[in-house]
């Protein structure tokens, strides 16, 4: 019996050429899993393609459920937003792939996982994290940074395959470069490649129309949370999955999430994306409306710091360590409050406010009202004025002792 190896398999050209790479390299029997978290069509024909490529076996894992539930909810709850503008959609897949890889390897007495992340990416640093958190014995093969992987090019892999009889479709792609799921798509490569550059819309977009080309009219949309977590849209109640699905058709139709980055890269370098979130950023917009009406100053303020926390930790590949677990728990406990009904307008790329309701609500219409209440006298503003700037004013009190002094 040979030793197996599990292979990240998405069906991709990369992926076909590393099967018979590895069988090559390293005599082992090619065991492929693609890891299903919501691409769509890109999951057609695989079985025949990795049949086809060389491959001893090929799973196909749904894990799209799971993956909203544990890994993308729980980012939603603490409003993790890598560099104020990235919802994260890649960096929140990967450990779940990785923990599922290392299930079959487990199951199958694997000696080895390969990925086909490149050696300039965050992938590889997710994924190999992952591993070394809930599988440290298993080795792992990165062909991109192993000095026999000879194939620098899509034209190098083509000739790879056809040498080692795997004709397939692939051809001289010139598209971008991406990354799809359930709850985005990210674009990367061609004129994006040239920060000054304008992203070419009509031939990017998959999920979206653009801002201009959305509808005229607005359209009103109703989601209500229990605890955080969504649980209608429009008074149908649905799943997570399916929640995020209705919203990105919804956000997309109306062009909402279209999103263009130049973000730092854990290795080090920029790198530039075109990323379509728009269920995502609706729900994440959805979710901070009501928040802003449940949670106290202090809880807010502390939640949006261990937020950014928590965005770098996965951004990071650090999803399984006591850090993010701890910052998880402290989230938990704010969601308890987070139950409500939220109103907002899709129109042209926005979310327009429409309302906020909440059993939980801290909005206190005799307090905020110009009206004086009875809770509230305007006479305590002064002596909390007072001591509040007690600090400001002894301050400057010196400052002007010491310019009087400097003058004589």
């Amino acid at each position: 019996m040979k030793e197996k190896v599990v292979l990240a398999y998405s069906g991709g050209l990369d992926t076909t050429a590393v099967i018979p790479w590895l069988k090559e390299t390293f005599d082992y029997d090619v065991i492929c899993c693609c890891i299903d978290c919501g691409q769509g069509e890109e999951l057609d024909g695989l079985e025949e393609r990795a049949r086809l490529s060389g491959a001893a076996k090929l799973y196909i894992e749904d894990i799209i459920d799971e993956f909203c539930d544990d890994y993308i909810m729980p980012c939603v709850q603490a409003g993790a937003v890598y560099e104020h503008k990235y919802l994260m959609g890649t960096a929140m897949a990967r450990p779940i792939i990785a923990k599922k890889l290392v299930e079959i390897a487990r199951k199958e007495d694997a000696v080895a996982i390969c990925h086909g992340a490149t050696g300039k990416g965050n992938d590889q640093i997710r994924f190999e994290l992952g591993i070394k958190a809930l599988a440290p014995d298993i080795k792992v093969i990165a062909p991109w940074r192993d000095d026999r992987w000879n194939m620098d090019s899509r034209e190098a892999e083509i000739d790879y395959c056809h040498a080692h009889g795997i004709d397939l479709p692939f051809g001289n792609d010139q598209s971008y470069s991406r990354d799809r799921n359930i709850w985005h798509i990210s674009h990367e490569g061609l004129e994006l490649e040239d920060p000054s550059a304008a992203p070419n819309y009509e031939h990017m977009l998959v999920l979206s129309v653009t801002p201009e080309n959305a509808p005229d009219e607005p359209e009103e949309v109703t989601i209500t949370f229990e605890k955080g977590v969504p649980k209608t849209v429009n008074g149908k109640a649905m799943k997570v999955s399916d929640i995020i699905k209705e919203l990105n058709r919804l956000g997309g139709k109306h062009g909402v999430g279209i999103v263009d980055i130049v973000e730092n890269r854990v290795v080090g370098m920029k790198s530039r994306g075109v990323y379509e979130t728009p269920g995502g950023t609706i729900l994440m917009e959805a979710h901070d409306q009501l928040e802003e009406l449940v949670l106290d100053r202090d809880t807010m303020e502390a939640k949006k710091r261990l937020g950014s926390q928590m965005a770098q930790t996965v951004y990071e590949g650090k999803w399984f360590t006591p850090l993010r677990e701890a910052i998880t728990a402290f989230v938990d406990k704010t969601q308890e409050v987070v139950t409500g009904e939220v109103k907002f307008r899709l129109y042209k790329g926005n979310i327009i406010k429409a309302g906020t309701t909440s059993p939980y609500s801290l909005y206190s219409e005799s307090l905020a009202s110009f009206t004086t209440g009875d809770m509230y006298d305007h006479h305590d503003a002064d002596g909390f004025i007072t001591l509040w700037g007690l600090p400001l004013k002894v301050r400057a009190m010196r400052m002007n002792e010491l310019k009087k002094e400097n003058k004589k």
